[in-house]
């Protein structure tokens, strides 16, 4: 497909001479910037909806100019996110601010070196047009100067503290923006980092070549939006993520840092290549897992490389007097495990180090997990840890969640490019119209189309994912939702990703024996099911109004005529259908500390939870309201995990309750995401009553979330939310504690259950109770 500019002379006409002329100038280097399809929809056609604004033709030529760069730089997805902010602004600040975002948006691009930054730096400005809207201006005129010493986290720190200190000064907000007041400067200059990522990823990537020969995908992450410190690295779908800003420190560069980061993760990506059983870190065992994995691939670097102890050796810093607590005594053993003059009197670290030194091949499949198997009962630390929290925070180390996704890198690669918003559609086809059509031997991801072929062994109906066809559980794509944060009174956009993922099924005898438990039970919420369903037709009689006319009361209104009496106007039957007109979603929470028995049994929060379940649907079954059964958990704002084990069209049938059966507890409570999600589903019935019922154990919690109040507010900030889309939302406790934090979240809407044991008791008339008000 090819494009020429005479094809759009009626866009030059409406544009003028001056930008038809620009356009004329840049058209060489857009055809090289763009791909055919986005030359016409992302550049021309942009051109021409800008132009629609009817804000003069500035605008429309700094686009012209612009767009090729920035499409050069980060993709032509990043103009149509130019393109979708600058419209968006249309109606918030002038014509002249909207051509400076643009004219600037390049520079932008070529600081941030990612389309996930720059989207949030587009965000940014559009948050301050409306708190600091005169200071949005002369931002943008420094903004070379801003983003060569700050990250984008550090960006809107300083932007926002401008923002909230002058929100009513209109000429403070230019001074501060504009780096003229003494302020501005000292939050500029204590926002300053030392190396940025863009400034040394060349470096970087020329320094992994050397090593290894080969090259490595590189790209920063912002988690400095919610502290200085940044994201640990981190490996998803072949890439490797750094932080975007290193400091220095006493011994070591920020661009020693860099490549210390770097060389790590790239050796977990040369050495790394068995899959673990798990999916995801359980215990000390994990913790352990991950500890001896990073020294077994350090070491098989360490020995082909031994100059990189120079700069992975400083970074240990953990010492004796750092006591013995879970996370020290892991940042001791790790810093033992790698450097040989380092002593500790404790008994486990010199343990675990004589245990892996007599491991003569680092090579051998499965050496970190059964060193971690061996040590995990040596351990001081005998209850149940989140080997999150007790990670050894060792600065260039990743956060080892590449350990766990060995093997299923395509499913991340999946997530990635879902993420990127890359806009591939994909086609079924014949295997002749793919023979005939293919016309390339590859494609590569900016492909705007993807065939796939439609025969027997994909029929209609069934899950035809990768990770279906290869026996894996499939995961859906992302859904990103916003997060309310309480201190900036501000919501995170996308800033949370929800995965949806099948659950796995269990054994039919499991859900058996629930009914056979609790057959007085049953026999009991007969008579009760009998109480709340509907009860057919009901006439009414002597209304003003109806379908028929009531005989009884038209005799009488006769006969009060004949005696010259005012007859009863209410002569009609009305037929009313009694129907329940209600949807219901059990959304549970999943998470690991549902893996705990209840204290007094031997039966488990997560067992008691699949009993009352159990009982729940079946009694609504019989009912007949539409219901669905859903279950979550996270790990971290990146990984929120949904089950759906019953949706509202499916039946109440063998399927269902083998996924039920198969439930199980793992990770973190993050709730507001969930909440969000489930309302959405909620929110798609048109049903007139819609209730979500969220049975949880314990108040919401995340591993990256050290302030504890924050995901209760984000939670609270769900449950209004749900409120105002016509989900009335209530909460059964099962913690004895919750009463100081569940009223915070759900109002007075909420069940505190001090005897856990009686949960599958107490929900189904809890149920009976909230639907017949």
């Amino acid at each position: 497909m090819s494009i020429h500019l005479e094809d759009y002379s009626d866009l030059l006409e409406d544009l003028g001479d001056h930008a038809a002329q620009v356009l004329e100038s840049a058209w060489h280097e857009a055809t090289r910037a763009f791909s055919p399809a986005g030359l016409e929809r992302y550049y021309l056609e942009g051109a021409r909806s800008l132009h629609s604004l009817g804000r003069g033709t500035e605008l429309v030529v700094a686009f012209i100019q612009e767009a090729p760069g920035l499409a050069h730089e980060l993709g032509e997805d990043a103009v149509a996110e130019l393109l979708s902010a600058a419209i968006r602004m249309y109606s918030k600040t002038s014509s002249a601010v909207i051509t400076l975002v643009i004219s600037t948006a390049p520079i932008a691009a070529r600081r941030l070196g990612d389309h996930f930054l720059f989207e949030g730096y587009l965000r940014l400005l559009d948050s301050l047009l409306g708190q600091a809207p005169r200071g949005v201006r002369p931002m943008l005129e420094h903004l070379d100067e801003l983003l060569s010493h700050l990250t984008l986290g550090g960006l809107r720190r300083w932007a926002t503290w401008g923002a909230q200190a002058h929100r009513s000064d209109l000429e403070a907000q230019i001074e501060y923006f504009g780096l003229q007041s003494p302020e501005s400067r000292s939050v500029f200059q204590k926002e300053r980092r030392g190396t940025l990522f863009v400034d040394v990823q060349r470096r970087i990537n020329l320094y992994l070549r050397s090593l290894w020969g080969r090259d490595f995908f590189m790209r920063p992450t912002s988690g400095d939006f919610e502290s200085r410190e940044g994201y640990r690295p981190y490996i998803q779908g072949f890439t490797l993520f750094l932080p975007d800003a290193f400091d220095d420190t006493d011994e070591l560069t920020g661009l020693d840092l860099y490549r210390a980061a770097a060389a790590h993760a790239a050796a977990h990506m040369v050495h790394t290549r068995e899959r673990q059983e798990e999916e995801a870190p359980r215990g000390i065992r994990g913790a352990l897992l991950e500890l001896f994995e990073d020294a077994r691939v350090e070491g098989l670097t360490l020995a082909a490389f031994p100059g990189l102890g120079q700069i992975w050796k400083p970074l240990h810093t953990a010492t004796p007097e750092d006591g013995d607590a879970p996370q020290p005594l892991l940042a001791r053993t790790a810093r033992a495990l790698i450097d040989a003059d380092y002593t500790d009197p404790h008994p486990f670290v010199d343990e675990a180090r004589a245990a892996f030194a007599r491991e003569s091949d680092l090579e051998r499949a499965g050496l970190a997990a059964e060193l971690a198997e061996a040590l995990a009962p040596a351990f001081p630390e005998k209850g149940y840890v989140n080997p999150k929290q007790i990670a050894p925070e060792v600065v260039y180390r990743d956060d080892n969640r590449y350990i766990w996704a060995v093997g299923r890198e395509d499913e991340e690669e999946a997530e990635v490019l879902a993420a990127h918003g890359s806009g591939q559609e994909r086609i079924y086809v014949t295997p002749m119209e793919m023979i005939n059509t293919l016309d390339v031997p590859s494609a590569g991801d900016d492909a705007q189309q993807i065939m796939v072929l439609a025969t027997e062994f994909f029929r209609d109906g069934e899950d035809t994912s990768i990770n279906a066809q290869e026996g894996k559980e499939p995961i859906s794509l992302p859904f990103h939702y916003h997060e309310w944060d309480y201190q900036m009174q501000l919501e995170r956009p996308h800033w949370v990703t929800l995965l949806e993922r099948r659950p796995e099924k269990g054994d039919l005898d499991e859900i058996y024996a629930i009914n056979e438990k609790h057959k007085p039970l049953i026999a009991r919420l007969k008579y009760l099911i009998e109480a709340i369903q509907p009860q057919g037709v009901q006439r009414l009689r002597r209304q003003p109004e109806g379908d028929e006319l009531d005989v009884n009361a038209l005799v009488e209104a006769q006969i009060d005529l004949r005696m010259n009496r005012q007859p009863d106007e209410r002569i009609y039957t009305r037929t009313l259908r009694q129907e329940r007109d209600l949807s219901v979603l059990v959304l549970l929470d999943l998470s690991e500390s549902t893996n705990e028995t209840v204290r007094g049994t031997d039966t488990s929060v997560v067992q008691l939870a699949r009993e009352a379940t159990t009982l729940l649907s079946g009694a609504i079954s019989r009912i007949g309201d539409p219901f669905a059964i859903h279950g979550f958990n996270s790990d971290g704002r990146h990984d929120v995990e949904y089950f759906r084990f019953k949706d509202f069209d499916a039946p109440w049938d063998d399927t269902a309750r083998a996924r039920l059966a198969g439930m199980k507890g793992a990770l973190s409570t993050r709730m507001g995401a969930a909440i969000r999600h489930a309302t959405e589903q909620l929110r798609a019935r048109g049903s007139q009553k819609k209730l979500m019922l969220v049975i949880t154990d314990g108040e919401p919690s995340d591993t990256d979330v050290r302030d504890p109040q924050y995901l209760r507010f984000d939670a609270r900030r769900a449950v209004e939310e749900a409120g105002r889309n016509g989900v009335h939302s209530f909460c059964m406790s099962l913690d004895p504690n919750a009463d100081d934090y569940v009223e915070r979240i759900f109002g007075n809407h909420y069940m505190v259950l001090d005897r856990v044991e009686r949960l599958p008791e107490k929900l189904p008339m809890l149920y009976a109770g909230l639907t017949t008000r």
